[in-house]
């Protein structure tokens, strides 16, 4: 009886073997290539998760995580609609066509993500943390931590997530050597001082060093006036603080939802006695600039297209 019970396991073991090693999971950390149906672990912002194989049907929950995916080569089943767009900003149009729409990135729909059958969900903890064990049975789900600040840590995380690791390098290495040929090219440019102004309904900020597009002209070089030199996020001002947006440069961006509001509060602003004595504006170095690409997308592909409108201004001397 105990022999042929031995011989049961020995042959349930050899049937099982290329899956569980008898009841062992095999765990891989592998940086690279296809996953080959191996199952890899990811830490991240709310624990660990294992992966099986190579995920076919990936939810993504923000704006730039839908960004990496595309630039990984990855086209997701289901994404949050965009900040503005009906539903992708428009310089993801095409890439996005035929994904679903899971609602906004602060208020995700889950039904239409159960709906999907995803076999990967990628969010963030800063934006729903609350709804991670819904998520969790739904499809294995990892997350990144926060969404402020230096837009690389996330990119890297998601080509750790999906196993391309090798090829996000290649990505951002491709990234930084734009930068510093921009930075080359601009030269004694570098020295302008460069104002980043953003409106808004209801609001009008400063946007500071630790923000998408502060971050990226920190890479380049390029120097800021004394008020905005802060690592802070955003200064939100009044009228009255207007000096404060000043620059040598101000490059500003409008949030527009198609509501006017935000159009309406720049035209109100630019038309401001005030506005019109400040330096830049004097010396017609006030250029109006995507909000999309310079702010509100925050990922790899509005990063890049950055970089173009800069190539484009220094080269047109603008600066």
């Amino acid at each position: 009886m105990v022999f042929k019970k031995f011989i049961k396991i020995i042959g349930f073991c050899t049937l099982a073997f290329s899956l569980t090693a008898c009841g062992v999971g095999k765990s891989s950390n592998t940086p690279q290539g296809t996953n080959n149906g191996e199952t890899i672990t990811i830490e991240h912002a709310m624990g660990k998760t294992d992966i099986k194989g190579e995920p076919k049907r990936v939810v993504i929950l923000t704006n730039e995580g839908t960004e990496a995916l595309l630039e990984l080569g990855i086209k997701p089943v289901g994404a949050v609609q965009s900040w503005t767009g009906k539903p992708w900003f428009k310089h993801l149009e095409k890439e996005l066509e035929g994904v679903e729409n899971v609602g906004l990135e602060s208020q995700v729909n889950i039904e239409a993500i159960l709906a999907l059958k995803p076999d990967l969900i990628i969010g963030n903890k800063m934006r729903h943390e609350k709804i991670y064990e819904q998520l969790s049975q739904m499809a294995p789900t990892v997350y990144s931590n926060t969404l402020r600040g230096e837009w690389k840590n996330n990119f890297e995380f998601y080509a750790k997530v999906l196993n391309k690791e090798e090829e996000g390098k290649k990505i951002i290495n491709n990234f930084d050597k734009r930068v510093s040929e921009l930075s080359k090219l601009a030269d004694d440019k570098l020295k302008t001082q460069i104002s980043l102004v953003r409106f808004m309904p209801g609001k009008t900020r400063i946007y500071l060093g630790d923000t998408f597009a502060g971050n990226i002209l920190k890479q380049i070089g390029f120097a800021r006036p004394e008020t905005q030199r802060s690592d802070e996020f955003t200064l939100e001002i009044g009228k009255e603080r207007l000096k404060e947006a000043d620059g040598d440069v101000i490059f500003y961006f409008t949030y527009e939802t198609g509501d006017g509001q935000g159009t309406q509060r720049e035209k109100e602003w630019l038309e401001e006695p005030m506005f019109k004595s400040l330096t830049a504006y004097k010396n017609n170095k006030v250029y109006r600039v995507d909000d999309a690409i310079w702010n509100t997308a925050g990922g790899v592909k509005a990063a890049n297209l950055m970089l173009d409108d800069l190539d484009n201004l220094i080269k047109t001397y603008k600066f």
